[in-house]
């Protein structure tokens, strides 16, 4: 459990910084920012079937740059709100949702929130990759690479 505070300060700062990456590219390409604006969506979908409260985006949003931004500082916010927030002994339990196809399932919150950081950073790679085929140096969203720089902090012996 006490590593997933540390997963969603990772996964604000990385999705704060691969917004600003974007932005620094230059013309932001309409893919790497739906892909950007995807994070954003999924996490929020993931976030309301937690919480059990209205879907704020849907799976793929049309966001402008700006929006990703705002978004994915409200998103550290609540995301560290709602993990630091959990009951001990609360990752096993199940929730039931209801996918994008329609589909239902049961998944533990502790492989929601795993999930959750591991589609971003998926997703951070697929952004980073364009904007280097785009000629431009993507930011580094690698999780050493915050830890060393106190963007997320170290892991407590």
């Amino acid at each position: 459990m006490s590593d997933f505070p540390r997963l969603f300060a990772y996964d604000a700062w990385a999705n704060r910084a691969m917004v600003a990456g974007l932005g620094a590219a230059g013309e932001v390409p309409p893919r790497p920012l739906a892909v950007m604006a995807h994070i954003i969506g999924a996490e929020w979908v993931w976030w309301s079937r937690l919480t059990r409260e209205r879907v704020r985006h849907p799976v793929w949003p049309t966001l402008t740059l700006e929006q990703c931004a705002d978004e994915a500082v409200e998103l550290g916010e609540v995301w560290s709100h709602l993990v630091g927030e959990l009951p001990p002994g609360s990752l096993s339990d199940g929730v039931k949702y209801t996918n994008s196809q329609g589909e239902h399932y049961e998944s533990t919150v502790g492989d929601i929130l795993l999930h959750v950081t591991l589609h971003s950073a998926y997703h951070r790679g697929q952004i980073a990759s364009a904007i280097r085929a785009a000629g431009h140096a993507p930011p580094s969203t690698d999780f050493i690479h915050a830890v060393r720089q106190g963007f997320v902090p170290a892991r407590e012996s």
